[in-house]
């Protein structure tokens, strides 16, 4: 589908040879690194030990900088007690057929240094259970299920010999340093079954994973990283605020040409509709505008309500951009056919379409905020600081809006090119113009059906 749209590949083109260099301009050394897995994630690691007499259980769950954020309000003398208590409830320990119960024995809690100047956080329980295990041993990790994030179990034997689903040994050092080539593809293991079979001690394996990068992707980590450390500054001067400034601007353009926030449904849209350069310069406002209340909504969410997943309101946001993609869509299938078979004419009822479909495509394009954006808000609310995170927020989506409104704009001229050629006689460009209006709302609906399936699987 992507290929009927040329002039979408020419602007990903361009962009490919800008970003690069931009990020090699820009960069300057970050205050601290990014959470690897994103700044969303809730981590869980389980070392099990087995031994004659007793299971026990190294537990840790490391907190990215949202949730740390978020958790905020309840740290007190007694939070890590706590939640090792909420921890060791939601882990189902069966032994021999028999379920048993586990008992804290130490539990601990300390910050470091995250993103934006934000923190992360890392919860640490030590949890025992006094039985005699002669069979079996399943394990599943319940607690905070519907959290992202890396989910890895260890299992080694203390005197016994095991037969285990899982290795011996941790490849994130028990969640201090996440394998680059698993970071794609993170663990996902929630449960463990472990069979005992006399003495010794029972081998590890080990998991592999492959990971997807590039150029233009390396690049644009590396401004986010830049982006967000400015935030974490000790002092905020003013050549380090219009210099925060000016990486929100590239940076929103940058990711404005990634897939996902709606170039594709823009180009399909204009070309079909036979768009004009004020209708790119209404998209690029709407983005502008819909992205920067996007990122406020959803960050003082966050902030008023701890329990509120970030990730799932990212996923519930992408479903309802792709249901009115869709809907755009399914309307210019109507306006197209009523076109068909009344003549070609155009109305004030086609002009209102045509309206309300710019400004729901600019909704659709800027609905979901974009992480580092919302990352930089909440820090700088954190640091006090929250109309420069605003400032910020509001250069990020002029950034993005300045890239969908020059790709409408370059794709305003060919579609004009395109009339001028099939007007003097060229077939294939007459047949190609004739069959745009509906083969590009056929895409869009199709576009907006798959920007909700991907949404829901993340759910």
């Amino acid at each position: 589908m992507r290929r009927f749209l040329l002039p979408v590949a020419a602007g990903l083109l361009l962009a490919s040879g800008f970003l690069p260099s931009a990020a090699q301009a820009l960069t300057v050394p970050a205050t601290a690194a990014a959470h690897p897995l994103g700044t969303f994630t809730v981590n869980h690691y389980n070392g099990l030990r087995i031994s004659p007499s007793e299971v026990r259980n190294l537990a840790v769950v490391d907190l990215a900088e949202v949730p740390t954020l978020q958790a905020e309000t309840q740290v007190n003398g007694t939070y890590a007690a706590r939640r090792c208590a909420a921890l060791a409830a939601a882990q189902r320990l069966v032994v021999d057929g028999r379920t048993v119960p586990w008992r804290v024995t130490e539990s601990s809690f300390a910050y470091e240094p995250g993103e934006g100047g934000l923190r992360t956080s890392r919860l640490t329980c030590r949890l025992a259970a006094a039985v005699r295990a002669s069979e079996t041993v399943a394990f599943t990790d319940g607690f905070e299920q519907e959290r992202i994030g890396w989910r890895e179990i260890t299992a080694v034997g203390e005197g016994v010999r095991l037969s285990s689903s899982v290795p011996a040994t941790s490849v994130s050092r028990e969640l201090r340093a996440y394998p680059e080539d698993l970071l794609a593809d993170p663990l996902d293991r929630r449960t463990a079954t472990l069979t005992l079979s006399g003495t010794g001690v029972s081998p590890g394996a080990a998991r592999g994973g492959v990971g997807i990068g590039g150029p233009v992707g390396d690049a644009l980590a590396a401004l986010d990283r830049t982006f967000t450390g400015l935030i974490g500054s000790d002092r905020l001067t003013a050549p380090l605020g219009l210099l925060a400034v000016g990486l929100a601007v590239v940076l929103g353009a940058g990711h404005a040409l990634i897939p996902g926030h709606g170039k594709t449904v823009m180009a399909a849209y204009l070309a079909g509709r036979r768009g004009r350069p004020r209708d790119a310069l209404v998209v690029g406002a709407t983005v502008t505008a819909t992205h920067t209340a996007g990122v406020l909504v959803v960050g003082l969410l966050l902030s008023a309500f701890t329990a509120l997943a970030g990730e799932s309101v990212l996923s519930w946001l992408g479903v309802a951009g792709g249901v009115l993609i869709a809907v755009i869509g399914l309307r210019l299938l109507l306006t197209t056919r009523r076109a068909t078979d009344h003549g070609h004419g155009h109305g004030h009822g086609h002009a209102a379409t045509k309206r309300a479909g710019l400004i729901g495509l600019g909704v659709a394009g800027g609905i979901v905020p974009s992480p580092s954006a919302l990352i930089v808000l909440l820090g700088a609310i954190a640091l006090g600081r929250t109309w420069f995170g605003v400032a910020l927020v509001t250069a990020y989506g002029v950034g993005m809006a300045a890239t969908l409104t020059v790709t409408g704009l370059l794709l305003v001229k060919l579609v004009d090119r395109l009339e001028h050629r099939a007007a003097t006689g060229r077939r294939l460009a007459a047949r190609v113009s004739a069959l745009a209006p509906t083969g590009t709302a056929a895409m869009v609906v199709l576009l907006g059906a798959g920007l909700v399936l991907r949404s829901v699987t993340t759910l």
